[in-house]
């Protein structure tokens, strides 16, 4: 890496400087427009994409970002964004164009694309930061190589989706092949490449704020870094919440433009020159009363909010009434449950802390408990569930880290070869092979810990939320924008409220990593159970099934392979949020690549971000070959 810098930096550098006057064009412009007539232009585009109540929603959102003082740091976050965006999508959709009529093409593109979504944030920023040095440069070129892969999955599979009697119908008019595509199939595939936009604008967003931890920039991101390591966690939740509001705000009008993709008219009916003519209109008012009254060219400093105090004091005040409450769950949990997972029963059963040193009885009640358990599993449940009972007890009573590397590789050999034969068996092999020789494993293994037990409690408390809301649209519509606002939460706010309760380590870390991971669970299980084939349920209502039998003997096995699919999301999600748990107090993998950008150390940093690849990787393909196993016994499960 420093050879090839040394002898092609200069490249780097003048694409550094371009891309930079870019963005410095983006702030002069954002920064230079009067913040009522930012607001009045988004509120516009908010009225296109969802009429009045996205409206309400962003109007208040801008007044939020603008009374506390936010909205110079969010229009620096936005010039990165309006940067990033259109270069993302240039370049994903002109990949997916490439890759839909060249199947060769494809072929390379897609495990590319699995690679640079799977490879975590943080690990992309290593070697661009040593090619382009600090900036703002860093950010943009970071999100535009995270945004556009969504592009160009969208691309192809909504050119893919277009109907052959349209294509056809195009080719009868005597179409060519240039006017096929424009006139033809991207009208047709339109809403599915702006969903892809969609996609695209939330990535950038939130690649932005994760580069802004290099600094180079004063955006929103850099203000939620600032105030965490300065542990002011009122004015780190009031930069977090404009974190949030702008991605919601973006999520919002990108998604409703795609559903309104191909609509001449807007929610309200007119026509689109009278609605051109309204906005322009609505333009000049905004700039005149902008030139007239400066407060609405500038927020005044003097109505700036600052209940930055009020929050401190009010979490100082819980903190001191409930500290040994909390401080209690903590170590209780840690002690019980993250230590012997981690370090085994012999390591972790002491008088300091279990209240008794473990003896030889103790080990054979333990085992004596557990062999019952798993006899029991045998005859009600089948050999696989006593088999997965056993190897708890050996994860709880050894500790993954006293797991000697032999048996994991065994393991997951017999596990790849059973679901998806020789195939997915070398893969596995070469994946921890790649961990082995890099010397990542014990590293690896650490990362297994925390990702482990978050994906236990995420999808296990996900699944039965997600079962709940399927059979009661009351609490379905009561998760739902629970569901919508951690899923478009930036990561770094995510970590807020659990490092002002229970401060920085691994336990925080945990419970950051499974409040992200929990949504895919919860919204899988309820897609699963809410579109079963209604003829099933029909002829199992007939033979007067119970709702208890309808549930657990009809539903839940019919809808598996859909929620081992939410399985599958909920690994990614895990450990995608690793690199960032790491700044709060993880060890392993996400740790190293976090210290590889510190040291711009390029083989630290990228060895790790490689092996989280794999981790993410071997556990994507092991969750849909369980899935596919499970629709060809089972026949299909609903289609998402």
């Amino acid at each position: 890496m420093t050879w090839f810098i040394e002898n092609f930096g200069f490249v780097f550098k003048a694409i550094s400087q371009s891309m930079s006057l870019l963005v410095k064009a983006a702030q002069w412009l954002l920064h230079g427009l009067p913040w009522v007539v930012t607001l009045g232009l988004t509120a516009m585009l908010a009225w296109r994409a969802g009429g009045r109540g996205l409206v309400i929603f962003t109007v208040i959102a801008g007044l939020y970002i603008a009374a506390f003082g936010y909205w110079e740091p969010s229009m620096n976050t936005l010039a990165l964004v309006v940067i990033s965006v259109p270069l993302s999508v240039l370049v994903g959709f002109g990949i997916g164009a490439w890759g839909f009529y060249a199947p060769r093409a494809r072929a390379v593109i897609m495990p590319t694309l699995d690679v640079l979504q799977t490879v975590p944030a943080f690990a992309y920023l290593i070697p661009i930061l040593l090619l382009f040095g600090f900036g703002t440069t860093v950010g943009l070129v970071a999100s535009i190589l995270f945004a556009f892969p969504p592009m160009v999955r969208n691309t192809i599979i909504g050119l893919q989706s277009v109907p052959a009697a349209i294509v056809e119908s195009g080719e009868m008019s005597g179409a060519d092949r240039w006017q096929l595509f424009w006139q033809v199939r991207l009208p047709a595939a339109l809403r599915q490449v702006l969903l892809g936009v969609n996609q695209t604008t939330m990535a950038a967003l939130s690649m932005v704020v994760v580069a802004s931890i290099i600094g180079g920039t004063a955006d929103i991101g850099w203000e939620v870094i600032r105030t965490m390591r300065k542990a002011q966690f009122g004015d780190s939740i009031l930069a977090g919440i404009v974190i949030a509001l702008i991605a919601m705000i973006m999520d919002r009008i990108t998604w409703g433009l795609a559903m309104r993709a191909g609509q001449s008219r807007a929610p309200d009916g007119r026509p689109g020159w009278q609605r051109w003519a309204a906005v322009l209109g609505a333009l000049i008012v905004l700039f005149a009363a902008a030139r007239l009254i400066p407060a609405l060219a500038r927020w005044p400093e003097a109505a700036t909010l600052d209940v930055a105090p009020a929050i401190n004091a009010a979490v100082d005040d819980f903190v001191g009434t409930y500290g040994k409450l909390i401080k209690a769950l903590k170590n209780m949990f840690f002690f019980y449950v993250m230590l012997p997972v981690k370090s085994g029963m012999p390591a972790t059963v002491k008088p300091f802390t279990w209240g008794f040193a473990l003896a030889p009885w103790h080990i054979a009640l333990y085992w004596g408990v557990f062999a019952g358990l798993a006899l029991w599993s045998w005859r009600r449940f089948g050999q696989a569930a006593a088999l997965a009972l056993m190897l708890a007890a050996c994860v709880y009573f050894f500790g993954l880290t006293n797991i000697p590397w032999p048996a994991y590789l065994i393991l997951l050999l017999v596990i790849g070869w059973r679901l998806g034969g020789a195939r997915l068996a070398l893969g596995v092999a070469l994946g921890l092979g790649f961990l082995l020789v890099t010397g990542s494993w014990e590293k690896a293994v650490l990362s297994l810990y925390i990702v482990g037990l978050a994906v236990l409690f995420s999808f296990s408390l996900g699944t039965a939320l997600g079962i709940w809301a399927a059979q009661s649209d009351r609490v379905s519509a009561i998760l739902r924008p629970v569901a919508d606002t951690l899923q478009t939460m930036p990561l770094f706010v995510i970590l807020i409220p659990f490092v002002m309760l229970f401060r920085i380590g691994e336990f925080s870390a945990l419970l950051s990593i499974i409040a992200y991971a929990i949504v895919p669970a919860i919204r899988y299980a309820e897609h699963g159970l809410r579109n079963l084939p209604r003829q099933v349920l029909e002829a199992a209502t007939s033979i007067g099934t119970t709702p208890r039998q309808m549930l657990f003997q009809v539903k839940l096995p019919m809808a598996a392979p859909v929620m081992l699919l939410g399985l599958n999301q909920t690994i990614m999600y895990a450990i995608s949020m690793l690199v960032i748990a790491a700044l709060v107090g993880t060890n392993g993998l996400g740790q190293q690549v976090y210290i590889g950008l510190s040291d711009g150390d390029f083989g630290v940093g990228i060895t790790a971000g490689i092996g989280m690849a794999i981790l993410a990787m071997l556990a994507d393909r092991l969750t849909q070959a369980w899935s596919r196993t499970l629709r060809g016994s089972r026949g299909d499960a609903p289609a998402l």
